[in-house]
């Protein structure tokens, strides 16, 4: 695959073939979520709102966002609220603030509980708006307070008087007397008027007056990410870690793919290429112990970098290949043609291959099977045998290894007559002609046999 463009029939195919790999790494990564969440306990957000009347610039709202989340805020609500079991400075961390349209402040409190969170977002919001009129105040002209408060006695003393002077006329027994008591009320309710006009109209005095909202909202639900969202994050990321880790090695992988490139490993030449019938993909050759059993459980015994069976015709037709290179092994080796066929330990499709190929063969040429570890290599020693003949399936092994069994060949004095490729197929059910699936069977057994007898 280092060349090949990831498609997602490639990830399908790992989907398949590793399922039981991956969902055990999806269950780990579920519990990893779940460790997580048990040390990050759950959180409940709310928000209280307070209103700013009068008109604000962007940066006197700005200014106010900063204030509500002040030290000199929280630490007012932090002793308002008497919880000993957080400090001032964990408050702080759990109180934000935002500001919306409309001169709207948005106070948000987060906590363990749904009614810790409510109470400590409806103090903060009470707190701001007491400290925002203690600024105000604290702030105020004193002349122009002076003023204010002359203007008003003013108002009083003149109120006064014309009640004084309301009383003095004629309490109603003339025309001319209601018309007078009439009037005064006017002017004293004109006066009041212009008091509360001037009052609402000073800008300092408007923006004292913020409003809390409302309480805030009980929470009902979790803050984000809550324990479910944190098991399914860990299962979906060990599950996409465990896909990218496949895609990784195989891009990274040495195996070589290519017919030149495997014939130029071994120092031959390429006599042709076979295919061995399958559904799927074939175990690897499982062996004993703890490792192996958990390698079938999991199905890594199973490759997954190699692409499913394509349907392919009748027996006759996939004997073809087979009689074709018994055909060029006559044309390259003298009589008596006797040939070592040697097959790289754990390529079970080679393996296949090679028992069908020695069952094609009969007796001209006659051939051997022999098993050779790709590791520590060790091929017999030249005996009746005149040459080696190499099958292996396609990406199984790299350049490394093929040197090392046609080094193996050199130090047994065997000439490596040529190499062969595997492939696997998935047969379609039709007439069968050629030689009968169970000639194969004795070769396989002499296979075993000889690599016995060869370790």
């Amino acid at each position: 695959m280092n060349d090949d463009t990831i498609r997602l029939v490639t990830i399908g195919r790992i989907l398949r073939r590793r399922w039981r790999l991956l969902a055990v790494l999806a269950l780990v990564g579920a519990l990893a979520g779940y460790g997580v969440s048990l040390l990050f306990p759950a959180q409940y957000t709310t928000s209280a709102s307070v209103l700013l009347p009068g008109a604000w610039e962007e940066r006197e709202l700005l200014t106010q966002q900063e204030v509500a989340t002040s030290s000199v805020v929280v630490d007012a609500a932090a002793d308002a609220l008497h919880w000993s079991d957080v400090s001032k400075s964990d408050l702080r961390k759990q109180v934000s603030a935002k500001t919306s349209d409309g001169n709207i402040i948005q106070i948000s409190a987060t906590a363990d509980t749904p009614g810790r969170a409510q109470q400590l977002s409806d103090q903060v919001a009470q707190q701001f708006v007491s400290f925002a009129a203690r600024v105000v105040d604290d702030n105020a002209d004193p002349e122009s307070a002076a003023q204010r408060e002359s203007l008003q006695e003013t108002v009083a003393q003149t109120s006064r008087r014309i009640s004084q002077l309301a009383d003095a006329a004629d309490p109603g027994k003339t025309v001319e007397g209601v018309q007078a008591r009439t009037e005064l009320e006017k002017l004293r309710t004109t006066l009041q008027e212009a008091i509360t006009k001037l009052n609402q109209t000073d800008p300092a005095a408007g923006k004292a007056n913020m409003v809390v909202m409302g309480p805030a909202a009980r929470p009902t639900g979790e803050t984000p990410p809550t324990r479910v969202q944190l098991i399914a994050a860990g299962a979906v990321l060990f599950l996409l870690l465990g896909i990218i880790g496949h895609l990784t090695a195989a891009r990274m992988s040495r195996r070589l793919r290519t017919q030149p490139e495997i014939a130029a490993a071994l120092g031959s030449t390429l006599l042709g290429t076979v295919d061995v019938a399958g559904e799927r993909p074939l175990h690897r050759p499982g062996g004993h112990g703890p490792r192996a059993g958990i390698g079938r459980l999991l199905g890594t015994d199973v490759r997954w970098d190699i692409p499913a069976p394509q349907a392919y015709g009748d027996e006759a037709g996939r004997q073809i290949p087979y009689l074709r290179v018994c055909s060029r092994l006559r044309d390259r080796v003298p009589a008596p043609r006797r040939l070592l066929v040697l097959v790289p330990d754990g390529d079970e499709i080679a393996r296949l291959a090679a028992g069908q190929l020695v069952a094609a063969a009969g007796n001209d040429p006659r051939l051997r099977l022999v098993g050779v570890s790709a590791s520590r290599p060790l091929v017999p020693d030249r005996g009746e045998e005149s040459g080696a003949l190499v099958v292996l399936s396609t990406g199984s092994r790299t350049a490394a290894e093929l040197s090392g069994i046609a080094e193996a060949c050199a130090d047994s004095k065997h000439e490596i007559v040529g190499v062969v490729l595997a492939g696997m197929v998935r047969a379609v059910p039709a007439r069968t002609t050629g030689l009968p699936r169970e000639a194969a069977t004795p070769v396989l057994a002499v296979g075993h046999d000889a690599k016995g007898s060869s370790g």
